[in-house]
């Protein structure tokens, strides 16, 4: 019998120990902050990497005019020695992302690279006084630019083509 006592109380330490975890762990979640929204992205100003690529750049490169404050930078790069490489991407008001892309490189090696997989659709739109063609199956939906010799512009991301068409309406080319 006196065997069984030291195993009924190692057990109940055993519980016991357990249960102050479960509490201890419990106090732990009610006081550390859960926030699941995405995270308030930063604004970037884009103005010297635009000037500076539109110095260097082999085509007239794009960025967009009159567009709401409601569409923030949040990415800027000019990648002179990698086929003049301009990026610059943007959160719309409905939090998604859209990129203007245009680079010197091999036509469909860049769409492919820049909408992450997009494959051409027989869709084209004519925004202002420009023809685009649709890319849809990657990670992100393009509009593409048709009739750029010597580059390509893409305009991609999560957004949908109605949010496209906005930045490709308001995109200027120097």
């Amino acid at each position: 019998m006196a065997g069984s006592n030291g195993k009924q109380k190692t057990v109940r330490d055993m519980v016991l120990s357990l249960a102050l975890i479960g509490i201890a762990a419990g106090v732990i979640y009610l006081f550390i902050p859960h926030d699941d929204h995405t995270p308030d992205l930063k604004r970037v100003d884009y103005r010297v990497e635009l000037l500076t690529a539109r110095r260097a750049a082999a085509y007239p490169v794009a960025a967009p005019e009159g567009l709401p404050d409601t569409w923030k930078a949040t990415s800027v790069r000019f990648q002179g020695a990698n086929f003049d490489r301009w990026h610059l991407g943007f959160q719309n008001p409905d939090g998604e992302y859209v990129q203007v892309e245009q680079s010197t490189q091999k036509r469909a090696e860049f769409i492919d690279d820049a909408s992450q997989g997009a494959s051409a659709t027989k869709v084209t739109e004519r925004i202002g006084d420009r023809t685009w063609t649709r890319y849809t199956g990657g990670r992100y939906d393009a509009l593409v630019l048709q009739d750029t010799p010597g580059s390509t512009t893409v305009v991609a991301g999560t957004a949908s083509f109605a949010q496209l068409a906005k930045m490709a309406q308001a995109l200027k080319m120097a």
